[in-house]
């Protein structure tokens, strides 16, 4: 678990926590309403501040992999000449040899 994810399950933790102990609070019953709705309120707000952090790490981790994709389509590009440069070589080579044993 990293450390956002273990954030993310302390606060949804923490946030049933408080909500069940206000509903079990010696208060009256609008206070109590009034509690859990502010506490749903601020479980929202902490909810949509995850997301965002969320779609950031996403847009992030998208840009990396399309570099990582083009930088390995650069070397296997480099690897493919590399290859073709042999074997053009290679071919050059063996038309000599056999030029000279004909």
């Amino acid at each position: 678990m990293n450390g956002r994810t273990l954030l993310i399950a302390f606060g949804s933790g923490a946030a049933i926590g408080a909500a069940i102990a206000l509903l079990y609070a010696p208060q009256s019953g609008v206070v109590t309403r009034k509690k859990i709705r502010h506490g749903i309120e601020d479980a929202g707000d902490y909810l949509e501040n995850a997301g965002d952090y969320l779609k950031d790490q996403a847009e992030k981790l998208s840009k990396e992999a399309q570099k990582a994709i083009k930088l390995s389509k650069n070397y296997a590009d480099s690897t493919v000449d590399t290859a073709n440069d042999f074997l053009a070589s290679a071919a050059k080579s063996v038309k000599q040899v056999s030029s000279m044993i004909s």
